[in-house]
Order: structure tokens, then sequence, then C-alpha cells
């Protein structure tokens, strides 16, 4: 287990197993989202000034926000499955400001820039409620905030100093909770203190989401392809269109946009870039009025812990709990199977640990349980670049936070794809790579060994070893 607190407070085998008796292996999301738009195969020849692959998040925003900056242009959408079918439909929900992966992330990569790229994933998330707002989009958008939970005495200390350079900074967006007041907000007995991000994170429902950029895209005139896999980009001459090329059909564009996140890239420079993590969540039941009244949590923020291995958890709009998050597995071969969603150990101890969170819960049960793969890079937030003589850009490795830098990455690759001279692109995050994984079997002895390490550091006060004060000193090092 990652944390002491839920070794201690093991509920009983029994109540785990009743729990998951009748759980569906499912995403919720896209059960609860109903009859959506489909759209037809790429078949045949079609010309656009821009062709993005990829349906995910990444490629509908950045199709939008083409369209935005010129509506005239013939902007084009290739998926190889569905619209928001893979990490954009089965995610948290979480809409995150930062576009780094946390603040602390970011300032222990980028120190000299973090506070516009502070500013700049504010703007970003302000932008995402403003669009929501004037685009009509039916997604269960609440900017409620999100609270950051001590479970352990020494994470106190880490929420003293997260509170002190709130303050140092101006920022009063940031609202300390002792044990008393956090309590009181949403009844855990694991709580010990708390930070508040009262701006910084709304929460959506993430199929809803996507249906609807898609929905909203196709009105602006975007032409979107499912079930159209891309096998490559041909590069015919210098000046001339790209060929996006898939079993049936070619797009035939001057620029190329990459929003492929976990699959496998298109460019040889990007394949050891990533390795896919799989991530798996619960979703309880609905809550009646009085399990909800036990729990409190009447301002709805997201939470999750401080722990290396930590939690995420929030309410969807017809009361239901999501959990998810602690065992992160990553599977030798960099591969994505539908086989690894289904681990039934990981669903065991996700359970145990959520009535150990809320032991007034007892007798709910889960209705769905799944998993998803997350496209992790090394500096673990997304990065950028242009290839084919600046005709293809790409936005990857957006690590579990990319709901809403995916319209950032947007604006990040067709400024890119524009040859733009702006703040964005002037970024060290986003003009220099980091560094690629290993291959195998180096990437997946180092992956198990850092995974160990973090459990450790969990279970000594967060203190970290050897192997994790290395990878920080490289810049590898990952502090959640």
């Amino acid at each position: 287990m990652g944390s002491i607190v839920f070794e201690r407070e093991r509920p009983a085998a029994s109540e785990v197993a009743h729990s998951l008796a009748d759980t569906a292996q499912r995403v919720f999301w896209l059960d609860d989202l109903g009859t959506v738009a489909r759209y037809p195969t790429l078949h045949g020849e079609v010309v656009a000034d821009l062709v993005i692959v990829g349906g995910g998040y990444t490629g509908l925003w950045t199709a939008l926000l083409a369209k935005r900056r010129n509506p005239d242009a013939r902007v084009i959408v290739v998926e190889a499955a569905t619209i928001g079918w893979a990490a954009s439909g089965r995610n948290g929900g979480f809409v995150e400001a930062s576009v780094t992966h946390g603040r602390d992330n970011g300032l222990s990569r980028w120190p000299d820039e973090i506070e516009l790229l502070d500013e700049l994933g504010l703007r970003n998330l302000d932008g995402i409620e403003a669009d929501v707002a004037s685009w009509g989009i039916d997604a269960d958008f609440e900017r409620v905030g999100s609270l950051t939970v001590a479970i352990e005495p020494h994470q106190l200390e880490w929420l003293d100093e997260a509170a002190k350079d709130a303050a140092a900074r101006g920022d009063d967006t940031l609202v300390s909770l002792d044990r008393s007041a956090v309590r009181a907000s949403v009844a855990s007995p694991t709580y010990l203190g708390a930070l508040w991000d009262t701006r910084g994170c709304a929460l959506v429902h993430p199929a809803k989401l996507a249906a609807e950029l898609a929905r909203v895209a196709t009105e602006q005139g975007v032409q979107i392809f499912e079930r159209s896999l891309v096998k490559g980009i041909e590069t015919r001459q210098k000046s001339g269109p790209l060929r996006v090329r898939t079993a049936d059909g070619v797009v035939s564009a001057a620029s190329v946009a990459l929003a492929t996140n976990v699959f496998p890239s298109l460019l040889r420079r990007n394949a050891l870039m990533t390795v896919p993590v799989y991530d798996y969540v619960l979703m309880t039941e609905p809550l009646s009025a009085e399990q909800l009244a036990d729990i409190g949590w009447r301002d709805r923020q997201g939470i999750s812990d401080m722990a290396n291995q930590f939690h995420y958890y929030r309410l969807t709009r017809d009361n239901r709990i999501l959990w998810g998050g602690y065992d992160a597995v990553y599977r030798y071969g960099r591969k994505v199977r539908a086989q690894y969603e289904d681990r039934p150990q990981t669903f065991q101890t996700l359970a145990s640990h959520f009535f150990t969170t809320f032991p007034q819960l007892a007798g709910l049960r889960f209705s769905h349980k799944w998993a998803g793969a997350i496209d992790t890079s090394t500096q673990f937030s997304a990065f950028f670049g242009a290839a084919r003589g600046g005709r293809v850009a790409y936005a990857t490795g957006f690590t579990g936070l990319g709901v809403g830098a995916s319209r950032f990455a947007g604006d990040v690759m067709l400024d890119l794809l524009d040859g733009a001279d702006t703040e964005r692109t002037r970024l060290e995050m986003v003009r220099k790579r980091p560094l690629p994984f290993p291959p195998e079997p180096a990437a997946a002895i180092g992956v198990t060994v850092t995974k160990w390490s973090l459990d450790r550091a969990d279970h000594n006060e967060g203190r970290r070893n050897v192997l994790l004060k290395t990878l920080d000193a490289l810049g590898l090092g990952f502090d959640s």
C-alpha cells in the first residue's frame, strides 16, 4: 500500500468484495453519453489546408482554434476509432489550469518561466470556460476548484510551504483548511488539513466534452472522419502538399497536426519519447441524500491527496463518486492493449482505499470500473515540436493532466505551423524536448524501480532515496 493510513484502516475483505460484486468493466462516461453523432470513414482523396490526426481533446481543440484563426480554412480531423473513445472519454474530468502538471513540476524544470506558465495556464482555463459558455457546450462544466488533502502528518509541512509560497506571490486563491475545517467541508477521518485552490480547476463530464467539441467543430465546417487509422505521412516535395494516408483514403494538406498522444507517433523521432502507463478508476452508484449528507462535500471540489501514489476523486452531476489513481501500471513493451484494462487486484486496492477514506459509506457499491493509458513523458508534462520543414507539428506526453492543457497545446501547434514568434513559442518548455525513455528492457526496469522508490518514500515521511534524488538532479524526477 502507498500510505500508512490505508494500511492501518483497511476495511474488511468482505466489504470490498461486496462493493465490486456486480461492477461492470465499462467506462461510465461513455455509457452515460447516450446516442451521439457518428462520422464517416475516409474513402478516396480529399484536400485540406490542415489535417489533424487524432479525435481526442487535443485534436478537437486544435481544429476549433484553427477555425477561429481562419474561418475559411479547410480543416479535417482523422480519428482511428471514434471521437473521445480513449483518454478523452475515460479520464477523471479534472480541467486543471496548470499546463506543467502542477506548479512544483513546472518550478523544478522552468523556474525562470514559471510565473508566465502559471499565467498562461489560468488564461487557458478561463478560455475554456468562455468557450463552453459561448458555444453552448453541455459537458457538466463546474468551476469548483480542487482540494489537496494531507493524510499523513509530514504532508502538513508541504501544505504549509505551499500556502506560504502562494501568500508571498500575492495569490489569494489558495485557502488553507486545518483539520476541523477540511473535515467540516468533506467528512473523511483521514484528512489532517488541506489547501483549496478556488480558481485553478474545473470539473467536466469527459465524454460529453469530447462529443460537444466535435459537434461545434462540424458546425463550424470541420470535417471529421472516424475509423480511419492513419498509416503514414508522405512527403513528395519539399514545398508541395503532405499526404496523410489511411487504409482507404488520403488527405492532401498543406499542414499536419499530430494529436496521437499515447499511441505510436507517426514521426520516428518520437518513438521513445513516451510510455503508456495504465491508470485505473472506479465509479460508485449514485449516493442517496442521506449518504451525501454523511460526507458533506457541498462545495463539490475535485480532491487529490499528497502521496506519490495518489488518489483523485470527484462527484458527478448525479452524485456518484469517481475514485481513481494510486496504482499506475506500466507493461513491458510499451503496448496499448485492451486486456490491460482489467486488473482485479488494483480494483480491490482502490475499493479498500475508498472505504478507508469514507467509512460512513460502507455498503455502497461500484457500478463501473475501467482503465486508460496515460501518455507519460520524462518531464511529466506535454512537449512540442515541428518536423518536415515546419509543416508537421506535434504535442504529446501530457502525463495525466491533459484535459485543460490540450487546448493550450492546440494553440502551440498552430503557432508552430504558422512559424509565429509568440509568448508560447518562446517558452523553453516549447523549444526544448525532454529526454527520451530508454528502450526495453531498461525502460521496464527503470519504471519498476522508480515506482518502488516512490512507494518507499510514501512510507518514510516523503523522504526520497538515492535513486529519486538522482532523477531529480537529472530533471527526471516526479513529485506529485
